[in-house]
């Protein structure tokens, strides 16, 4: 009865913070843990019914792992899989690198109405749609009317099937991401550096450091537990692919499968193609349940070396 009492004084004491808290608990409650319970169909053959979605589940045939084989028992299996993988590596270690440098450059500005003006035009691509961009590539890498075959034309050189050839696409895709996401992430670590105390820097300046050197030895070091904790949660993603990227800048281009098919299009090419749920459903969970071992296995790394640093 006494704990029962004290949880009931502590509630009533952090009433105000709770009721701050309420709707995004909501929120989560209602969109992301009760949606949980639909896992089981990652192992059922769905099949709709007229009952509602409840009893669809309920009268469908269990399958076992029959679905998750899909993802491993064809040619593609280890194609989607790399270039999933590959893709988010890269997406991770170079979005980090150049997200800080861009924050950085943004910060040493003199102008601050100028870094206002650089930032925003950063800051846009990240609201345009992946079909909107998807359009923004074409009119470059179009074949007949694209801006790179003109310009290549003017020099004499002939144009480039850009959307059959896939030497290039690598690279297309990782500046297409770049483009659209880094002045999002930039924004995130420029807010961090505008927190970081300015008697640091005047202290730094006072013992003869240099710019480079106040970033090396300020700058960075102070942004090193968010750099840790987005990167942890990027981690987490590392099985997911933006899909409007791999779909709708490609433009679905069969010729260009190898290098730009992933688990998400996959799925979604099998699913339009079957309509198996059951099968989308487990390659969702699949995502998942890696993603969530990778966190907990790259944040008990980082607690191993430095404990501040880490998620939880």
């Amino acid at each position: 009865m006494k704990r029962i009492g004290e949880f009931f004084r502590d509630l009533n004491k952090n009433r105000v913070l709770l009721l701050m808290v309420l709707p995004t608990t909501i929120w989560f409650l209602f969109f992301s843990y009760l949606p949980m319970a639909g896992m089981v169909i990652a192992f059922k053959e769905y099949r709709y019914s007229r009952d509602g979605f409840w009893a669809s589940i309920v009268d469908s045939k269990w399958v076992g792992w029959q679905n998750f084989k899909f993802l491993f028992s064809t040619n593609d299996a280890y194609i989607i899989t790399r270039n999933t993988l590959l893709y988010n590596v890269f997406f991770i270690i170079v979005g980090l690198v150049v997200a800080v440098l861009m924050a950085i450059v943004l910060s040493e500005i003199a102008n601050k109405r100028l870094a206002k003006v650089y930032q925003t035009g950063m800051f846009l691509p990240y609201f345009l749609s992946w079909v909107i961009v998807g359009y923004f590539v074409f009119s470059f890498l179009s074949y007949d009317k694209g801006m790179v075959n003109h310009i290549a034309s003017w020099f004499g050189a002939d144009p480039t099937q850009w959307y059959t050839d896939k030497t290039y696409w690598p690279l297309i895709i990782v500046l297409v991401f770049l483009w659209k996401s880094i002045g999002y992430n930039s924004v995130v670590y420029l807010a961090a550096i505008m927190g970081i105390d300015k008697s640091l820097y005047e202290a730094a300046m006072i013992d003869g450091a240099n710019k480079r050197q106040q970033i090396w030895n300020i700058t960075i070091p102070m942004l090193k537990p968010l750099m840790t904790i987005l990167t942890l949660l990027a981690i987490g993603r590392i099985f997911y692919a933006d899909f409007g990227l791999f779909y709708q800048v490609p433009r679905d281009s069969g010729a260009l499968y190898s290098v730009t098919n992933v688990i998400d299009t996959y799925v979604y090419r099998g699913l339009k193609s079957t309509g198996e749920i059951g099968m989308s459903t487990a390659a969702g969970l699949y995502q998942s349940v890696i993603g969530f071992v990778l966190v907990m296995t790259s944040n008990y790394i980082v607690r191993k070396f430095d404990k501040d640093n880490a998620l939880f």
